[in-house]
């Protein structure tokens, strides 16, 4: 009988054996939790970076299994996407699951209308709408090729609630979701389009922020506390494993936080 490893995850399975998978964003907290867990599953993980290539070429080399690295995927860069994508054909010959987990934002409370910067409306959509749109651009000849691609976008249940970060974000995880629906339909049956909404995450952000939002924020959800990156990990490893007769809607790991 396979072991248990901390987290819920179980050992000793290779459900994507052969599989070629690209996270872009990889190197951060949920990104790695991501490649962490499509590694343990058998896939050859490419750690999608634009920018910190050292951090993202040492979780490569850490990464159980063979074959993982670190590649360029400046994802508001469609030039950079083509040289990416042509070095994943030469390299890996295929690519079985993009998953979409770069994004940024900026705390900016939803009343300061003159907090939210031009400058930073640009940057949130720019990043969070038009890259994971570029990068399934990109990368689609290679998802086609073998008629069972999938593409996983790290959404928000900020893009349902209309409460995160700041008003553009909110926005750019609701394109994003809308994205994921206009996709699953337009890429079928090749290629399934989905979208993983996490809540708060006990990550790198979270962090960040003052105790007291967090508490706040735990209190508000049903759960009674804010996701790992691990179950966020999990519901992506879920899409690529189980959810192979879905497509083009939104998967929450939220704690039920839309609830209240």
């Amino acid at each position: 009988m396979a072991g248990h490893r901390a987290g819920g995850g179980v050992t000793g399975r290779a459900e994507m054996a052969g599989q070629v998978s690209l996270v872009t964003g990889g190197a951060g907290g949920i990104g790695e939790a991501i490649c962490l867990e499509l590694a343990q599953a058998g896939s050859r993980v490419v750690v999608g970076y634009g920018q910190g290539a050292e951090r993202a070429e040492a979780l490569a080399a850490r990464l159980p299994g063979e074959g993982h690295r670190a590649l360029l995927t400046r994802v508001d860069d469609s030039r950079t996407l083509a040289l990416a994508a042509e070095s994943l054909r030469q390299t890996e010959g295929r690519l079985d699951v993009l998953v979409n987990n770069a994004g940024v934002t900026t705390p900016v409370p939803h009343d300061d209308l003159d907090g939210l910067s031009d400058e930073w409306i640009d940057t949130i959509l720019r990043v969070n709408v038009r890259g994971p749109f570029a990068c399934v651009r990109a990368f689609a000849p290679l998802l086609r090729q073998h008629g069972r691609g999938l593409v996983v976008n790290v959404s928000s249940v900020a893009g349902r609630t209309g409460t995160g970060s700041n008003v553009a974000y909110c926005a750019s995880k609701a394109a994003l979701d809308s994205q994921t629906r206009s996709l699953g339909r337009a890429l079928a049956p090749d290629i399934r389009v989905l979208s993983v909404s996490p809540g708060w995450v006990d990550g790198e952000y979270a962090q960040r922020m003052p105790p007291e939002l967090l508490q706040v924020q735990t209190e508000r959800t049903p759960l009674g506390r804010l996701a790992q990156p691990e179950e966020v990990a999990r519901a992506v490893l879920a899409c690529a494993t189980l959810l192979s007769f879905t497509t083009g809607c939104v998967i929450p790991v939220d704690g039920g936080r839309p609830l209240t």
